[in-house]
């Protein structure tokens, strides 16, 4: 039986992953801001919360991200970009799942294996960017990869046996990609999960710091 730190529980992806691990017999310990009022994007709420937690998790996955974040939608021209949605998506694409990482760090254990993965997304690739657009997201995604690649050569001086990733799930069929889905491919929350665990659970400690789909194919950086 593994233990979970599951942060953004209450998310279409974050409710079947718990779903899932909980089915199989592990232990899930799941935070989010409804419940928890956990803001990934304020270190003193990740302190606070953090704070009432103890023991050692074999996992830590954080599932939290949003592509319309105080109302900016995904930009489809570079002049459509503005400062403030900039900003704002990186508050929380990319330096909330970091400040979760700094924050769980300590919790991951240092004589077995253990894993840390943040939801990522294809279109942060920048190897992959043949349309455009969506700008800001792009971006912040692409920060993310980059500081989780970082932070994973980091952990692994002191936690030899841990793994530091970026996960791509597909496009699945939640209220986050509702309005933006159009012809691609969807799959439910729970399909989703069930790839996301079975990638985790094959991860090897020579690919930390990499950034893998849902099949566990490695996508460009």
């Amino acid at each position: 039986m593994a233990r979970i730190l599951l942060i953004g529980i209450s998310g279409g992806i974050g409710s079947a992953l718990a779903r899932a691990w909980h089915n199989r017999g592990d232990e899930v310990v799941g935070l989010s801001r409804s419940a928890d009022g956990l803001d990934i994007t304020d270190e003193a709420s990740i302190e606070r919360v953090f704070g009432r937690l103890s023991g050692e998790f074999d996992v830590v996955f954080v599932a939290t991200g949003a592509l319309v974040v105080d109302g900016h939608a995904p930009e489809k021209t570079i002049r459509a970009v503005s400062a403030k949605a900039f900003a704002a998506q990186f508050a929380v694409n990319a330096i909330g799942p970091t400040l979760i990482l700094k924050h769980a760090a300590p919790f991951l254990p240092k004589n077995r294996r253990a894993v840390f993965a943040a939801l990522s997304a294809r279109v942060g690739s920048i190897g992959d960017n043949q349309i455009g657009g969506w700008h800001s997201y792009r971006a912040a995604k692409a920060a993310l990869n980059q500081l989780i690649h970082g932070a994973a050569i980091e952990l692994s001086r002191t936690h030899k046996q841990a793994i530091c990733v970026c996960l791509h799930p597909g496009t699945v069929a939640t209220n986050f990609t509702a309005d933006y889905a159009a012809r691609h491919k969807t799959v439910s929350p729970e399909t989703a999960a069930a790839n996301l665990i079975s990638v985790i659970d094959r991860l090897d400690v020579a690919q930390t710091g990499g950034f893998f789909d849902y099949s566990g194919a490695q996508v460009p950086w």
